[in-house]
């Protein structure tokens, strides 16, 4: 049975018709859903809704789920790492509204998946596991997307906020839900140890505002934060969605592949295909295309020395590429851009800068904390560092020397601020170079 009936209000005709228990699943280990693995996921699905229920296997040609893929070695590992995944990571199932759908407790994405070979062709065959089935083929209750506009966001983040706000586009609003609830479903990622420890304010820095942009500038929804809070805290987050006014881009048949092009190039030179992924999430695909391109001019060129780690400088060409492109802007230059080299030096320097100043001001103000204050965190922190197994000279000078010995302050401003204190946004490296400029 083909799927039948037509899309509602502004959408589409056979949009992919997505549970409200899939939005919102979560790792149950230390896996982690990439954003290429979602959208793979997603077209799997809509592939298997088009072929129906009726079906127990499903298969589909490689090239029309997976883009850029010419089935080498390096691009078959990556198929099937992305396969392995989907097969292996058992994932809770939840709505974003508490209640909703069936009660699922966990269950992996893929009960089964290989890749074959059919007249001279290779070819995706998988399966959902019989529980789960009909819930994903035939959902009550699902959202309705766009993944013409799914190919086009590049963050784990701003897929499923995507997802989850075009469930609530006729409602106006999602579902208010705690602010740590959020983490794990939008990162892709199960919490840990040091995870739960995050600030709201560096998450919402760091995730929210980047998922909401990314959603706003590409998606066909106008998604606004709307905070809660508990006293003086942010306590529960929630999402107001509006429909922006613009007439529906007709949806290509069958849905985009997902594009794996510049993972494969990647791997191919040296660099691991998850690190791949990362900076494409971080700086895009176009930008990956040009550093890729770079790289590989470099590995070929071994003078002075050959190339010893492909990742860091790729990322290092990523990294100063983005920093310099947010100056251009920020201060309408037109000077051409600096040499590579000196862009990623500038950087660094930018970045040192950056952080021996946040340093500082951590520094003070934890010493500006009560002395009962400052003796509860030393205490929590002995704890911790006992815990991690860290060397034990560093427990010896904090017991001798305090929490201001150089061994010491690190680890507290670490556990103090979280593992991402010493992170800087493109912003704050500009105002640096800003700043600099100005001395």
């Amino acid at each position: 049975m083909s799927r039948q009936g037509a899309a509602q209000g502004d959408l589409i005709e056979n949009p992919l018709r997505k549970p409200v228990n899939t939005l919102a699943i979560v790792p149950t280990k230390s896996s982690k859903i990439t954003v290429l693995a979602r959208k793979a996921y997603n077209v799997l699905l809509y592939i298997a809704q088009e072929q129906g229920i009726e079906q127990e296997v499903f298969r589909a040609p490689l090239q029309s789920i997976l883009r850029g893929v010419d089935f080498n070695s390096n691009a078959r590992e990556i198929v099937k790492q992305h396969l392995r995944a989907m097969v292996s990571t058992t994932v809770e199932w939840q709505s974003p509204t508490a209640g909703e759908g069936e009660a699922w407790n966990v269950a992996g994405l893929l009960a089964h998946a290989k890749v074959y070979k059919q007249g001279g062709e290779n070819w995706v065959e998988w399966s959902f596991a019989p529980n789960i089935k009909h819930e994903l083929l035939e959902p009550q209750r699902f959202a309705r997307l766009r993944l013409d506009v799914i190919s086009q966001l590049r963050r784990h983040s701003g897929v499923v906020l995507y997802e989850i706000c075009a469930r609530y586009r006729d409602v106006g609003l999602t579902a208010r839900q705690p602010w740590p609830w959020w983490r794990p479903v939008l990162t892709g990622s199960p919490d840990t140890e040091d995870s739960v420890k995050q600030e709201y304010r560096f998450f919402k820095r760091d995730v929210l505002k980047l998922a909401i942009a990314e959603v706003n500038a590409v998606t066909d929804l106008d998604v606004e934060l709307i905070e809660h809070k508990a006293g003086r805290f942010i306590s529960d987050i929630q999402f107001r969605v509006g429909k922006k006014q613009q007439e529906a881009l007709p949806l290509r048949h069958p849905p985009v592949p997902v594009d794996l092009s510049q993972v494969v190039r990647a791997t191919a030179a040296g660099v691991r295909s998850e690190d791949a992924e990362a900076l494409i999430q971080a700086h895009g695909n176009e930008a990956m295309a040009a550093g890729l391109d770079a790289l590989v001019k470099r590995i070929a060129n071994e003078f002075p020395e050959p190339l010893r780690d492909p990742y860091r400088y790729l990322r290092a060409l990523l990294e100063s590429s983005t920093a310099a492109a947010a100056k251009k802007a920020a201060d309408g230059a037109t000077d051409p851009p600096a040499s590579s080299a000196a862009a990623a030096a500038a950087l660094e320097g930018w970045t040192a800068e950056w952080v021996s100043k946040r340093r500082a001001l951590v520094m003070a103000e934890f010493e500006a904390l009560s002395p009962e204050v400052q003796a509860d965190w030393v205490g929590r922190l002995r704890t911790h560092l006992y815990e991690r197994g860290v060397h034990p000279s560093i427990r010896k000078r904090l017991e001798t020397n305090g929490w201001k010995h150089p061994m010491v302050a690190g680890e507290l401003i670490r556990y103090f601020k979280g593992a991402d204190w010493d992170k800087p946004t493109p912003q704050e490296l500009l105002t640096i170079a800003a700043q600099r400029g100005s001395r």
